[in-house]
């Protein structure tokens, strides 16, 4: 079986380019019947989609390379060419080392944040439930997890880590000295604003609200955290009520425009706002960000906020990769084995052939009262005889170069005990 996976990263592409191929939980599944379909549908897929990330892993009988990118490529309307110089193509032990180091945090933005080690469980769950997933991905993700586990639990790559979510109060906290003084609101109520709620709402600002188009998921998180909700419908008219806002949503358009702001600028009075975008694609149109006493950062903006304390952990990226590089010649060594698997039936066919060929033999010979010890002595040369015969036509025909070849397979096969 081969592997092979492509993807865009915080590293390779801009945040709106990534924004064209950010896959909602909701359309993974469709996503992964059609790219099964571009790939004639005998191979096992799997997407992963962060905001920080997209990436999509393959098995098959071989390697499908260019239609895995045209599909890609059909789903975020880009060209080909255009897109294929943001993507990093992975093939064989290359997709296995970079999966380990996705799932144990060395590929993160945050190196050693645990967040993707949750995203990547989330997206093998999904391609599970499409009927995408086999046995070859099933493994190498499986395997990546035992990994990350070992890197976490014997490394100190996760320790001194700043979360995004712990970067976006830090942010906060450049423009607003006094956090206890500020309103906050949270648009969506997903894994992420869940994270920013519980930090922010360890700074004990004056109120904190969610907004969210489901009232029900939002009304759970205020409940938990103490904070009230409101209708996604109501953000224009409330806006300027407050200092912070911080939105992290899978809407495919953004959901906060210009002229919203604008009108909530005017409202507030030259009272600074402070906007994070953790969406991609993006929540806020980024045109907000030339407006006047109106701070807008993106998920790529963090980036510089989560340096912080990285020099520690970066320490303890040779261990990791050390764990890594195991893991994967681990894996390479069972998909190598896996491929006699095959031969090993047939073996083991044939073997049970001979077996009921002899004992058939010995009972025949039972039932017309030969001694024992004779039967047994029949069956047991008739078997060796059985098992002896192509190995002693293979030495017959050798001829030349080939006698020494055959010679060694011979003792490695039947004479490795011998001394």
């Amino acid at each position: 079986m081969a592997v092979w996976a492509l993807g865009l990263n915080h590293n390779t592409a801009p945040l709106d380019l990534r924004g064209r191929f950010a896959f909602a939980v909701d359309q993974m599944g469709g996503a992964l019947a059609t790219l099964r379909e571009a790939l004639e549908g005998q191979n096992e897929a799997t997407i992963l989609s962060t905001c920080n990330r997209t990436e999509i892993y393959c098995s098959g009988t071989e390697k499908q390379m260019p239609k895995t990118l045209q599909w890609l490529a059909s789903k975020g309307d880009v060209a080909v060419d255009d897109l294929n110089q943001h993507l990093y193509h992975l093939h064989d032990q290359d997709v296995t080392r970079h999966a380990f180091r996705v799932a144990s945090g060395l590929d993160s933005m945050v190196l050693g944040e645990p967040q993707i080690l949750g995203q990547m469980k989330d997206a093998v769950r999904v391609a599970s439930s499409a009927g995408a997933l086999g046995t070859t991905l099933n493994q190498l993700f499986q395997r990546s997890f035992s990994v990350a586990k070992e890197v976490r639990s014997t490394t100190e790559i996760g320790a001194h880590s700043i979360s995004m979510a712990a970067a976006a109060v830090r942010l906060a906290g450049q423009l607003f000295e006094d956090l206890s003084k500020t309103k906050v609101l949270f648009v969506g109520a997903g894994e992420m604003i869940e994270l920013c709620v519980q930090h922010f709402g360890a700074k004990k600002p004056l109120s904190m609200t969610i907004a969210n188009r489901t009232l029900e998921r939002g009304d759970r998180l205020a409940q938990e955290m103490g904070a009230s909700v409101m209708q996604l419908s109501q953000l224009p008219d409330r806006l300027h009520e407050f200092d912070i806002v911080v939105s992290c949503t899978a809407s495919t358009l953004p959901l906060i425009g210009l002229g919203a702001v604008e009108r909530a600028v005017k409202r507030r009075k030259k009272k600074p706002i402070f906007m994070l975008d953790m969406a991609v694609p993006r929540d806020i149109e980024p045109e907000v960000k030339s407006l006047s006493d109106v701070y807008l950062y993106n998920v790529d903006d963090l980036s510089s906020v989560v340096q912080v304390g990285q020099a520690s952990r970066q320490a303890a990226v040779g261990h990791a990769e050390t764990i890594i590089e195991k893991g994967v010649q681990n894996f390479h060594r069972w998909m190598d084995q896996r491929s006699s698997v095959p031969l090993i039936q047939q073996l083991h066919t044939t073997a049970d052939g001979w077996r009921e060929a002899e004992l058939v033999k010995a009972r025949k010979m039972l039932a017309k009262g030969d001694n024992l010890d004779e039967v047994l002595e029949t069956l047991s040369r008739g078997l060796v005889k059985k098992m002896m015969h192509g190995t002693m036509a293979e030495l017959h025909a050798a001829q030349g170069h080939e006698i020494e070849g055959v010679h060694a397979t011979v003792e490695k096969l039947f004479l490795r005990n011998r001394h």
